[in-house]
């Protein structure tokens, strides 16, 4: 019981770290272009390092995920809106398993 708490304690403290450091050290404008192109990216990155896994682990083959990840790179890189995208990659799923199993 005692351990849950630690562990509670210790992941509040570094929560708070995060969030807490970059505004007390940073206190002016970033002018660097590099460093600034990189903290508007990092988001992007985090969310598509997060999901790439889950889309490729989420079907029952992996190779309906890796073809639904690259037919919505398509959509996606000739304009399609978002709920076009995921209902292609469904789509995409659904045809792929259904020829594969």
């Amino acid at each position: 019981m005692t351990d849950t708490w630690i562990y509670i304690a210790v992941m509040s403290a570094v929560t708070l770290a995060i969030r807490l450091v970059p505004p007390l050290l940073l206190r002016r404008e970033i002018k660097n272009v590099f460093v600034r192109s990189f903290l508007f990216y990092v988001p992007y990155v985090t969310l598509a390092v997060m999901t790439f896994p889950a889309i490729v682990e989420a079907t029952r083959t992996p190779i309906a995920g890796a073809a639904a990840f690259a037919f919505v790179l398509y959509l996606a890189w000739n304009g399609a809106s978002l709920f076009r995208c995921a209902a292609g990659a469904s789509v995409m799923v659904l045809i792929v398993e259904f020829f594969l199993l």
